[in-house]
């Protein structure tokens, strides 16, 4: 029998939604928890420089929900905590200017907004309530090239401090009951109190790279290559050469 409530949707419909709902919650907790005690763990380790093989290091611990003598209780689902490079991230935090208070007040203090995605990828985003950091989950080949490319992001900062490169401050792997999501924590260029006129997501490809109806119809749409070129004649020539 196929139920329906009051608002003509379906009992099948209604469960998705509740599931994904606390299934959210629980791994934004999960985030939280897990990156306030990889960065609490950051602290008893002596500042050095950063060494070839801190690059390649993954720290793992299991946070069990009534704790450990590690680890603090906690009300969500146990699950394992890898953090990746820990040494190489405190590093580039402190490049930019992050003191490892500020960064924990900011992801841990309020709960994490979950943003819709507009792009054709599969990935979540959420947005710390100060709007400082954007954390998005990435697939194990995102986070395995990232991690292969921390040596030469290491000498491109100190090369050109003033670069335009995107900031990094952490990745993590969440594991739990047999899943892994893997998320990277980076800056946030878009404050939600900037009003933007235009949104755009552009890849330099022409192939599928149209805002689709359902996109276009949204009070904020988010447009995509040909979209620019369309609505920037005067810049045709670039996409195409």
């Amino acid at each position: 029998q196929r139920l329906v409530n009051e608002n003509g949707m379906s009992s099948i419909k209604l469960l998705h939604q509740w599931y994904q709902s606390t299934y959210s919650a629980a791994l934004k907790g999960a985030i939280q928890l897990g990156i306030g005690y990889a960065v609490g763990n950051l602290s008893s380790k002596p500042d050095r420089d950063v060494l070839m093989q801190d690059f390649s290091v993954v720290e793992s611990v299991f946070l069990p929900s009534e704790g450990s003598n590690l680890t603090p209780a906690h009300h969500f689902p146990d699950f394992r905590l890898k953090t990746y490079a820990p040494l190489a991230f405190r590093y580039f935090r402190e490049l930019f200017g992050i003191k490892p208070d500020d960064y924990l007040y900011s992801i841990c203090n309020e709960p994490l907004i979950e943003l819709s995605n507009p792009g054709a990828s599969s990935s979540w985003f959420y947005l710390t309530s100060d709007d400082e950091f954007i954390i998005k989950t990435v697939q194990h080949k995102e986070a395995e090239f990232l991690q292969k490319l921390l040596p030469g992001y290491y000498m491109n900062l100190n090369q050109n401090p003033r670069t335009l490169l995107p900031k990094f401050y952490g990745l993590y792997c969440i594991q739990c009951s047999g899943v892994n999501i893997r998320v990277v924590v980076m800056n946030n260029v878009l404050p939600r109190a900037m009003k933007m006129h235009y949104k755009y997501d552009l890849k330099g490809s022409t192939y599928k790279r149209r805002a689709s109806r359902k996109e276009r119809a949204k009070s904020s749409p988010t447009f995509k290559d040909l979209d620019f070129q369309e609505m920037h004649d005067d810049h045709r020539g670039i996409m195409s050469k």
